[in-house]
């Protein structure tokens, strides 16, 4: 049905917000059915870049799942990237990174720190009051290495200025000693 829409508004002539919205219904279902590929195929065939931003942002803004996200913010970041204000590429930036982060996380842990995947340092502090060490060395990791390659909200020493302050609470103790004497 999307395919004939499509076709149809080659041949006649569709107001742009339902051009839009028309290629955003496609693209989500696309990227829902886990097809990527003909997702990206779709918006090469957008000759408007206007239009295809228009439909990759709107798309991005709908929260789709973890792999939709990390798709969308990937293609903006890749092919829109001047394009966007400062305040959007960096939270676009975020989204991405987090949704990378997040897809180092086992599989059926992802949807409870998926709210937090365009916070990226917010999800490191949650897993690190949640006590999976383990999973937040893997999303150090990962964050060293994308952050070596790009620039966003927060740096390195972000990170390790969070990781110092809950190392230092974890040897925290509350109470005193008392020592036994005999």
């Amino acid at each position: 049905d999307y395919e004939l829409c499509e076709e149809w508004g080659h041949l006649y002539p569709v107001p742009r917000e339902d051009l839009i919205n028309l290629h955003r219904e496609h693209l989500l279902h696309l990227l829902e059915m886990g097809d990527m590929e003909k997702a990206l195929q779709l918006l090469q065939r957008i000759e408007d870049p206007g239009v295809c931003l228009a439909i990759s942002e709107q798309s991005l803004d709908q929260h789709p799942n973890l792999a939709a996200s990390h798709f969308l913010a990937d293609y903006l970041t890749a092919h829109f990237y001047a394009s966007l204000t400062t305040a959007r590429r960096n939270e676009i930036q975020a989204l991405y990174i987090g949704s990378k982060v997040l897809l180092t996380l086992p599989e059926l842990s992802r949807v409870n720190y998926f709210h937090l995947s365009s916070r990226p340092l917010l999800m490191l502090e949650q897993l690190l009051m949640n006590m999976k060490v383990d999973w937040v060395a893997v999303a150090v990791q990962t964050l060293h290495q994308l952050l070596a390659e790009q620039e966003i909200g927060f740096t390195v020493e972000d990170i390790d200025s969070l990781l110092s302050k809950y190392a230092e609470k974890a040897l925290n103790f509350p109470f005193t000693l008392k020592e036994k004497r005999s």
